[in-house]
């Protein structure tokens, strides 16, 4: 008889088995409807719940297998009712793989086919981690008090309900809490009733439409709140800490208009009845597209029109757009699984320019939409980067491609996409989308096919070379006897040979932006006669006056890198000086230069020639670039040639003297909002290239604001540019502006005040006190959310910075490391090196401490420091760039 016993056991733990380190759940069931119950207590930092789940029994199963973590089941309060059935079927063995997070539940009798009811009561934790059903922390008249919120994406909503946690697994969702009577208490749909009970009230809301478990959103505190009403009377509102409703004003207007502009772009309406947008204190991501009630870090909601800068105000109305472009794609239309990521960020990052572009044309923000692509291309660059659609074979790798391949490049194919097919032809196609998969699921296909069916076009064989694998083409240009000659290869930072190849959009332009032409290079290469495209003719060197300069990836439509050959660059550096290019192309040019000379492919004394002709340049978005890559090139040439840092920082210096004069300290009457934000980055800039007479002023200014919060010298605008300059004037010996800066902190409750300062810090030279800073990271007076913003530090602090985070890592990997906020730990701390021992000592460092959380950033941030390494070799071999570093340095102009 024993022996039978364990024989049944036996066999029942094989069929377990059979479960685990699955990338999906089976099939044979999925949910159709939750009703869920949940009861906060804010002071124990506990809940008791309880959840009801409508399920459809697919095939005839003994098994229900769903996802729940960190969640106390209790065994005998699990039931399953059959539809049309009085008999409760009870689970004899009710199994939690903590590992896969997955929740077994095995039944004595088959489940047949049909719908049923599954009952669950269950306990758990509101943990500070900043996922799941969590705890946020808050001050209200002196008192330090919890709220709590939810934060789901991309799978913990098993943290606050058992579910199936998967995209595919919609279903609708009628949500009940029991909280203080005197808290708001909100979720994705409006109140159906509450009743108060004393100190207690129970808050039913709508069901939902249907949708995925990652959306669902609860958040209970105090709150104020500010609301308006579209043209079509849907009910806006922005909720934050009591006193801040005033800060929430410039986003509910930005919210209202945008959802006017996605009404009319997807021809199809905003879905829900109300809107709620709210701030919480402590948030992992920028903000969270939770159907019906999205959740921001303070800095992407809030404005303040005395404290917040020009860069404040953008970047809360582009998150805002970008968080309700997915109340279309991502909420209504769903991707199917987590290979599909892109869909959802690729699409709002590329919309939300769409939309923050309507509102605010003075902004430019098409110009500034180069900067994702470039981030895009950087992280795609490398060997280590991923294709667009990536598999992912457990939830515990979902995290780490919420990078920029989903978000930057997915953005920039569809930005080419539409650049190829038409802005109205793309529309119309997208508009069909949508409404052929609302309230369901879609895979990239399904949308490739929607716009060959609205284009005509071969839109799928044209999109899967640039979606299914990684990497992207440097496009090699050359003209010989009246032809373009075009070569592509797959670009690598590393410079070694990649064996990608794409079918190419390929824009140019010659001499004129009337005189262009457009075609697919489908091939490694081409030639073609220009003189036949274009009806001008030139000789072996382009000399022809029509055509005196050619210009491929027009306005950077394209998502490739180009290559010209040493007179075609020189003819476009004569262009740039001229100002016969746009500022989109002034911007490629200038990017590809550098990326070819980090890859080896071209020197570092042409790269810094190219960059002189921009020497009277004053857009924006060209001359952050711009100071993006002067940083990077006194980095790499402090470990490469450290004898001429102090050439090129004058050089620099120089460079930026032209658009610092035109601004000056001041903001003027009438000046743009990209003189504003343009402002702030070039003093910063001068002052991190120790310029005297900058750093003196800010120190000035920084004196007066001391005294005085509200004086006019030091607006939100150029705070950073002083807050860095004090900082580079700190030392063991004189802390005074280290501990100034401190207070200001300290004293401040405004989180965008709060950040900016904390990117200040770590830019002092002396490492003693780049160690003060780190440790005053992990601090508490530092929400956990925050605390990479200190990580950046200057090239002195380096090795501080890695001795630190060697010495820190178990207390950093257990704060952190369940979210994909690590990562930023190892990459800026990683990444800025430069040697190949380096690169040893930290794979030897992580070989027993690596987790798959951080598997893809480790090797990411490793090929950052080899390739650093590889560019530091070239450059050395460089002979006459000390007399060219001596010679840009002191040219006058």
């Amino acid at each position: 008889m024993q022996q039978g016993v364990n024989l049944r056991e036996r066999r029942r733990n094989r069929s377990m088995e059979q479960f685990k380190q699955q990338p999906r759940l089976p099939k044979f069931a999925v949910p159709r409807r939750y009703d869920i119950q949940l009861k906060p207590d804010l002071a124990t930092c506990r809940f008791a719940a309880s959840v009801a789940i409508d399920v459809d029994v697919i095939s005839n199963t003994q098994f229900l297998v769903l996802n729940a973590a960190d969640l106390t089941i209790h065994d005998h309060a699990v039931s399953f009712t059959p539809r049309n059935s009085s008999k409760v079927l009870e689970p004899f063995k009710v199994h939690l793989v903590e590992e896969d997070e997955i929740l077994v539940l095995e039944f004595s009798e088959t489940l047949l086919v049909g719908m049923g009811v599954l009952a669950i009561e269950f306990e758990g934790c509101l943990s500070d981690k900043m996922k799941g059903f969590y705890r946020s922390t808050y001050e209200h008249n002196g008192e330090k008090k919890n709220m709590a919120v939810t934060q789901f994406e991309p799978a913990d909503a098993r943290r606050c309900f058992p579910c199936w946690d998967e995209p595919a697994c919609k279903a609708t969702f009628k949500v009940t809490l029991d909280v203080p009577s005197e808290l708001v208490a909100l979720s994705n749909m409006p109140v159906l009733e509450e009743k108060e009970y004393g100190d207690l009230k129970t808050v039913s809301y709508e069901e939902s439409p249907i949708m995925s478990t990652y959306l669902v959103a609860i958040v209970v505190g105090l709150f104020d709140y500010v609301e308006d009403y579209t043209s079509d009377g849907i009910k806006v509102r922005v909720y934050c800490q009591v006193g801040k409703a005033n800060q929430g004003k410039f986003a509910l207007h930005v919210a209202v208009k945008t959802l006017e502009v996605y009404k009319e772009y997807f021809a199809v309406p905003y879905s829900l009845p109300k809107l709620d947008m709210i701030a919480i204190p402590d948030f992992a991501a920028g903000a969270m597209e939770n159907y019906g009630l999205v959740t921001y870090r303070e800095t992407a909601l809030l404005y303040d029109d005395q404290h917040s800068a020009a860069a404040n105000k953008q970047r809360v109305a582009t998150v805002v757009a970008h968080e309700l472009a997915h109340q279309w794609f991502g909420n209504l239309v769903t991707m199917e699984w987590w290979t599909h990521l892109w869909l959802n960020e690729g699409f709002a990052t590329w919309v939300s320019y769409l939309a923050t572009d309507k509102l605010f044309p003075e902004w430019k923000i098409w110009t500034q939409f180069l900067d994702e692509s470039t981030e895009g291309l950087r992280l795609d660059g490398l060997e280590e980067s991923h294709p667009i659609e990536v598999e992912i074979n457990h939830a515990s790798e979902i995290d780490e491609i919420f990078d920029a391949i989903s978000y930057r490049k997915g953005a920039s194919v569809i930005r080419m996409l539409q650049s190829y097919l038409g802005a109205e032809c793309f529309q119309r196609s997208l508009a069909s989308y949508i409404k052929r998969y609302a309230c369901s699921n879609a895979k990239t296909e399904d949308l490739w096919a929607a716009l060959e069916e609205g284009s005509g076009e071969p839109v799928n064989r044209l999109m899967s070379s640039w979606t299914k694998q990684k990497g992207y083409p440097v496009v090699s240009v050359k003209v010989k006897d009246q032809k373009l000659e075009l070569e592509q290869s797959q670009f690598l930072s590393s410079g070694c040979l990649g064996d990608g190849q794409w079918i190419v959009p390929i824009t140019f332009c010659c001499g004129s932006y009337d005189v262009h032409k457009n075609f697919l290079l489908q091939s490694k290469s081409a030639t073609v006669d220009i003189e036949e495209l274009l009806g001008c003719s030139v000789d072996d060197h382009g000399k022809n006056a029509a055509c005196s300069w050619i210009k491929l990836n027009m306005d950077q439509s394209g998502f490739y890198r180009v290559k010209y050959d040493e007179y075609l660059a020189a003819r476009l550096r004569y262009a740039i000086e001229n100002k016969y290019l746009s500022p989109t192309d002034r911007f490629g040019i200038l990017d590809d230069s550098f990326a070819l000379c980090m890859a080896g492919q071209q020197s570092l004394t042409s790269l810094l020639t190219l960059m002189g002709a921009y020497r009277e340049e004053l857009d924006y978005t060209v001359l952050s670039n711009l100071i993006t890559i002067s940083y990077k090139v006194v980095r790499i040439a402090v470990d490469a040639q450290p004898e001429i840092v102090d050439d090129i920082k004058q050089f620099f210096i120089g460079l930026f003297q032209y658009a610092a004069e035109k601004l000056g300290w001041e903001p003027k009457p009438g000046e743009s909002h990209l003189d504003c934000m343009l402002r702030g980055e070039i003093l910063t800039a001068l002052a991190n290239f120790g310029h005297d007479e900058t750093l003196s002023e800010a120190n000035r200014r920084f004196q007066a604001f001391l005294e005085d919060r509200k004086t006019p010298l030091l607006s939100p605008d150029i705070r950073k540019a002083s807050y860095v300059a004090v900082m580079k004037r700190v030392n063991q010996s004189n802390k005074w502006g280290y501990e100034s800066l401190l207070r200001v902190y300290r004293e401040t409750d405004l989180s965008q005040e709060k950040t900016r300062i904390l990117s200040s810090l770590s830019s002092c030279c002396d490492p003693s006190l780049v160690l003060e800073v780190l440790n005053f990271v992990l601090s508490p007076e530092v929400r956990s959310q925050d605390a990479v913003f200190g990580l950046a530090v200057s090239v002195e602090g380096r090795e501080t910075a890695w001795t630190w985070l060697k010495d820190n890592w178990e207390y950093i990997s257990k704060t952190w490391g369940s979210g994909f906020l690590i990562t930023r730990f190892v990459s800026a701390i990683v990444s800025p090196f430069a040697s190949s021992e380096k690169a040893k000592e930290v794979e030897d460092f992580f070989s027993s401490r690596a987790k798959p959380s951080i598997a893809r950033t480790l090797k990411q941030s490793i090929e950052r420091v080899h390739i650093n390494a590889r560019w530091v070799s070239s450059i050395q071999q460089e002979e006459h760039l000390a007399e060219a570093a001596k010679e840009l340095a002191y040219r006058k102009y």
